[in-house]
C-alpha cells in the first residue's frame, strides 16, 4: 500500500478511501473535549514564542445536526451493543457537549473496525475527561472480550503549585484488538542500575550472570540434591528440566554443592530487557527546549509510537492515524519501514506533516489526497473554506500562515517567510492570498502598504483570478528589493506550473521548526533494547 496523507473528514475518508480489512494498526489521538483550542507555533526569527499561533483545531464539540446524524447512523449500525450503549448514554447524559463527543467517536470507532483486519489492534490514547465513556464504547464496538489493556503513561511530572486535588501527570491508552488472533511482541525496556549491580563476571568467560528463582508459589516441595523447598515456594520447574541445567552448568551452587533456590543462571547478554508493563513511566514527554518539538500542543514523543508499532506490527504492515495532527504516527512508522495513513481535518496539518517528512526522509515519496490540484478543485475549496483555502495557498510558496481563523489580527496579512538578502541578512516577505473571483488595483495598494508598516522586504499576492492591468502596473510601481521586485502577484494557474515568486534564498529554518534528519542505518527494526 503506498504511504499516504489525507486532508479531510476522516469519517468521510475512512468510507470512501479505506478498504475492508487493510490495516494492521490503528492509533488515534482524538482531540480529548477538553474545551480547548490548540494552536499550532511557528518559529519566529527572533528565536522565542512565535508572534503568531495557528489555530490547528479547535477542541469543543456541541450538539448540532452533525452529532444528531452520527448517533442515528450509529443507531442504525448492525452493531446493537454500540447502538445500545450509546443510547443508554443519551439517556444518562442528554443532548450536550460531551454526549456530541461520543456520538462522533463513535461512528468513527465503527468505522475503524471495519477497516481493520482480523489480526489487527487499535489503540486509543485520551486523558480522564472523556476516557471512562470512551472505554465503554470500546467495549462495545469491539466486544469487552477483545480488550488488552489500559496502559497508563506518566507524560509529565507534578507541577509545583497549588491544587485543591492531586496532580494530572498521566494520559490513558486503551489497546483492544479485532479478535483473539492478533500479533503482539513483547517490548523490553534497558535495565536500571539497580538491576545490573546484580549481575556478577564470570571468570572462565568473562560474560555478566544472576541467579534466577527456581522456585514459585504452589510449586515441587520434594528435595533435590540436597536442597528442601520452603512452603509455600516449590520447584518451579520439572525435575528433568532441572536435571537438564544441572548437567549444563547452569545452576549455581552453595558452598556445600547443593543448589540455591535462586541458582537458575542466565547471562546478561542473552535477555533482552525488562518486560514493559501496562505502566509507562521511560518514555518521556517533548521537553521545551527538545530538538523533536514543533511547537504542536498536543505532539507526541516518537518513541511513544515506537513502542506501540514495536508491540502490535511488522515491518511492512500498514499503520492508520486517523487524527494525525503533526504527523508523530506516520513519522514513527516510516522511520520503523511501516506503510502508513494519516488522516486530518486541517490542510496546515497535512502541510506540517509534510515539511516534517521530507525533513526528515529526504527523498521520501508519498501520496497527499484532498488537496486541490486544479483551479477548479481550489475554487470548490474557497467557496467552502477561506481560512483553510488561505492556508493552502500559503504552503504553494513555502510560507507559514501569520494568523489564526480570527481575521483582523492579522493586519492583512495571511503567510509570512524569511530568506537571505545580498549581504546576508535574514528578510522578511509576506504574503496575502485572495480567493475571490475579483481583485483591484486596490489590494496590491494595501498589501504595499503593510509591506511598509512592517518593514517587509517583498510582498506576495496570491490571486485565483487573474490581476488586471491597473494591478501589475500598480506592483511595478513599487520598485525594487535589491534586484527582486518588491510587490509580486503570482496566480494559482501559474504555482500549479510550477512557477515561483521570484525569492532570493528561502531560509526555511527561520520559517519553520525543522525536523531532524533521520539515520536510515536506524530505520528498521533495530534491538528492542
Amino acid at each position: 500500500m503506498t504511504n499516504a496523507l489525507y486532508y479531510g473528514d476522516n469519517l468521510k475518508v475512512l468510507r470512501e478511501s479505506i478498504a475492508d480489512e487493510s490495516i494492521d494498526l490503528v492509533y488515534l489521538d482524538p482531540p480529548f473535549n477538553s474545551q480547548a483550542d490548540y494552536n499550532v507555533l511557528f518559529k519566529s526569527h527572533s528565536g522565542k514564542a512565535a508572534d503568531a499561533q495557528i489555530e490547528a483545531f479547535k477542541d469543543t464539540w456541541a450538539w448540532g445536526d452533525e452529532a444528531e446524524l452520527a448517533y442515528s447512523e450509529v443507531l442504525a449500525s448492525p452493531n446493537t451493543q454500540a447502538a445500545e450503549m450509546l443510547s443508554a448514554m443519551r439517556s444518562f447524559l442528554g443532548e450536550n457537549n460531551m454526549m456530541a463527543y461520543l456520538a462522533m467517536m463513535t461512528v468513527r470507532l465503527l468505522e475503524l473496525r471495519r477497516v481493520l483486519k482480523s489480526t489487527g489492534s487499535l489503540y486509543l490514547h485520551c486523558d480522564p475527561t472523556a476516557g471512562h465513556y470512551l472505554k465503554i464504547l470500546l467495549d462495545a464496538v469491539f466486544g469487552k472480550e477483545n480488550f488488552r489493556n489500559e496502559v497508563i503513561w506518566q507524560r509529565t511530572n507534578a507541577h509545583n503549585f497549588k491544587s485543591k486535588q492531586f496532580h494530572r501527570v498521566h494520559d490513558t491508552i486503551f489497546y483492544y484488538t479485532k479478535s483473539d488472533r492478533y500479533y503482539y511482541r513483547q517490548p523490553f525496556r534497558a535495565f536500571s542500575q539497580q538491576q545490573l549491580d546484580r549481575y556478577e563476571e564470570d571468570p572462565e568467560t568473562g560474560r555478566l550472570f544472576t541467579g534466577q528463582d527456581l522456585t514459585i508459589i504452589g510449586g515441587d516441595l520434594t528435595p533435590w540434591r540436597g536442597t528442601v523447598p520452603t512452603t509455600p515456594r516449590g520447584w518451579g520447574l520439572s525435575l528433568a528440566e532441572r536435571e537438564k541445567l544441572w548437567n549444563t552448568g547452569l545452576i549455581l551452587k552453595r558452598k556445600d554443592g547443593s543448589p540455591r533456590l535462586d541458582g537458575r543462571k542466565v547471562w546478561l547478554d542473552e535477555k533482552e530487557g525488562t518486560p514493559v508493563s501496562d505502566m509507562w513511566t521511560d518514555v518521556h514527554r517533548i521537553a521545551n527546549t527538545s530538538s523533536e518539538r514543533l511547537g504542536y500542543p498536543t505532539q507526541k514523543p516518537v518513541a511513544l509510537l515506537e513502542r506501540i508499532l514495536r508491540a502490535s506490527s511488522n515491518e511492512g504492515d500498514v499503520v492508520l492515524d486517523p487524527f494525525c495532527g503533526c504527523g508523530t504516527t506516520v513519522h514513527a512508522a516510516q522511520k520503523m519501514g511501516r506503510s502508513w495513513i494519516g488522516i486530518d481535518i486541517t490542510h496546515l496539518a497535512i502541510s506540517l506533516i509534510e515539511r516534517r517528512l521530507k525533513d526528515a526522509f529526504p527523498g521520501i515519496e508519498f501520496d497527499v489526497h484532498g488537496t486541490p490540484k486544479d483551479l477548479a478543485s481550489a475554487q470548490d475549496l474557497a467557496r467552502r473554506d477561506k481560512y483553510q483555502f488561505q492556508w493552502w495557498a500559503v504552503s504553494l510558496v513555502d510560507a507559514r500562515p501569520y494568523a489564526g481563523k480570527k481575521k483582523g489580527a492579522d493586519g492583512g496579512i495571511d503567510g509570512i517567510l524569511f530568506f537571505r538578502g545580498d549581504a546576508n541578512k535574514t528578510e522578511k516577505a509576506l504574503v496575502s492570498v485572495k480567493g475571490g473571483e475579483n481583485v483591484g488595483v486596490g489590494m496590491v495598494r494595501d498589501l504595499t502598504a503593510v509591506v511598509e508598516r512592517e518593514k517587509a522586504a517583498i510582498g506576495i499576492l496570491i490571486s485565483l483570478a487573474l490581476p488586471t492591468r491597473p494591478m501589475e502596473k500598480e506592483a511595478a510601481a513599487a520598485g525594487l528589493f535589491e534586484k527582486t521586485p518588491k510587490i509580486q502577484i503570482i496566480t494559482l494557474a501559474e504555482l500549479f506550473q510550477g512557477i515561483k515568486p521570484r525569492i532570493p534564498l528561502i531560509d526555511a529554518a527561520a520559517t519553520f521548526k525543522t525536523t531532524a534528519k533521520e539515520d536510515h542505518n536506524k530505520s528498521k527494526q533495530g534491538k528492542l533494547l
